[in-house]
């Protein structure tokens, strides 16, 4: 008997495109003889929709239109199973009421990839794929995570954490505190945003002042910490749980400019892999990239293993992407972040490692099975008749 799989993508998020590119990318790769697929859209406004072109990358050049078309549902628990159940049910017509047995977020960003997409189905009680509320949240806030990773001893670099309100009271000061403990040229970084959203490099108290006032924008909460100048950036994608993980081959990304930007990520304009092709779209696959990268033996084991130690120290699940930063002048490797929901999921770092991408979807299906084993072995309630002598006194009837 197949799985039924409900993929889930977009959201609100700055990230939204990026996740219906990884989504649906992944919705052409899944091995049809082992798994039903159903495509779920996301909107901005967080709303899912089903339909049968869904699934289809080219209905999204018009969204109205799309959504015009489609059904909106909602996700429902009834008797242990969850469904996509019709939320306008037109009379005299057999409502939509779909059943899946797995829920697969390819979902990017605040608002989805941040825990709150995993929290909902972890509601649901439904497998779903990937990092769960806690390990979702410290991936996304960079701060946070950098704090697990220090603790962990694994190498980071040091940075400070504004927040705009001091920020908006008292701006000099903030601009005082970087110059003081972290010198120029600095990185800001939005605390809580991925695929290079808001992310700028300042060589000069001019320059700072813009990018703190970009990266406040899109955040409340920014990161600044030490430039490397004499960089090579070094991605590695982890697959497993904290019981098991491996890794995959390492890539180095080339940018246009001092950072890789989301014009380099999503828009290069590199032709197509055979997984996203005109049905799926290019996403993080279309990237320019030296793979393998161009590092020594020596280095790449380094990488690969701090990828699976940072992993582990987040307790992720699923497949993961570990970016990390070689400083070119003195040697040092430092973990730069990790991406939870990677774009295209990674799949183009394990095809050189020999798993091909339907494998890595069948690798996050049966991981998230593995882990709603785990907890269904876990109590999470006891008797007791607390209710039975309540009393509230004086509480209103």
């Amino acid at each position: 008997m197949k799985i039924s799989v409900g993929l889930f993508f977009g959201g609100q998020s700055v990230e939204h495109e990026v996740s219906v590119i990884t989504g649906i990318q992944a919705y052409h790769a899944f091995d049809t003889d082992k798994y039903d697929v159903t495509p779920v859209y996301i909107t901005k406004k967080n709303e899912f929709y089903v339909g049968e072109s869904i699934g289809d990358i080219a209905a999204y050049k018009n969204i109205p239109a799309l959504l015009e078309k489609s059904t909106r549902v909602v996700a429902v628990n009834e008797g242990g199973k969850v469904y996509l159940t019709e939320l306008n049910k037109k009379p005299f017509k057999k409502p939509v009421r779909i059943g899946i047995d797995v829920a697969f977020p390819a979902v990017h960003g605040t608002n989805v990839e941040d825990g709150t997409l995993a929290g909902f189905l972890r509601m649901l009680c439904i497998p779903y794929v990937g990092c769960d509320v806690t390990s979702s949240a410290l991936g996304m806030d960079k701060a946070a995570m950098k704090a697990v990773l220090i603790k962990e001893g694994i190498n980071v670099l040091p940075c400070i954490t504004l927040n705009i309100y001091d920020h908006d009271a008292k701006p000099e000061e903030m601009m005082d505190r970087v110059e003081k403990e972290i010198h120029y040229p600095v990185i800001v970084k939005p605390v809580n945003l991925g695929s290079s959203v808001g992310i700028k490099i300042a060589h000069d108290r001019k320059g700072l002042e813009e990018a703190l006032n970009d990266a406040f924008s899109f955040a409340q909460r920014v990161l600044v910490e030490k430039a490397i100048t004499n960089l090579k950036e070094v991605n590695c994608s982890v697959l497993g749980d904290t019981e098991h993980a491996e890794a995959s081959e390492c890539e180095s990304p080339v940018a246009k400019d001092e950072i890789l930007s989301y014009k380099d990520k999503y828009m290069s304009g590199a032709a197509s892999s055979k997984q996203g092709g005109s049905k799926g779209g290019n996403g993080m696959a279309s990237l320019s990239r030296e793979l393998p990268a161009n590092i020594t033996p020596e280095n790449r084991e380094k990488i690969r293993q701090m990828s699976i130690d940072t992993f582990k120290a987040l307790g992720c699940n699923g497949v993961a992407r570990i970016d990390c930063m070689i400083d070119l002048d003195d040697g040092q490797i430092y973990v730069n972040e990790i991406n939870t929901i990677p774009g295209s999921l990674s799949f183009y770092l394990w095809e050189p490692v020999g798993k091909k991408y339907d494998e890595l979807l069948d690798d996050c299906i049966r991981l998230a099975l593995k882990r709603n084993r785990e907890l269904e072995s876990i109590s999470f309630s006891f008797d007791t008749n607390l209710l039975a002598n309540a009393n509230l006194g004086g509480a209103k009837k």
